[in-house]
């Protein structure tokens, strides 16, 4: 989460958003951007994580039903 907030834009093209990291490194590079910018990229990285909860969720289960 440290490396959302220092390099928003790099962070969001790791996790494969390349567009939104695109934007949102052109946001970082003002000053006043890198605020909106960091918040963003975190906000993106915690939906991430939670989509990823979700799945898992959802494969146990479809797991449990099998049995």
């Amino acid at each position: 989460m440290l490396f959302a907030i220092l390099l928003p834009g790099i962070s969001m093209m790791f996790r494969g958003h390349f567009l939104k990291g695109l934007l949102c490194g052109i946001l970082h590079v003002t000053l006043i951007g890198w605020i909106p910018a960091a918040i963003w990229a975190v906000a993106s990285y915690r939906e991430d994580l939670a989509e990823e909860r979700h799945r898992e969720t959802l494969r146990v289960l479809a797991q449990q039903r099998r049995y």
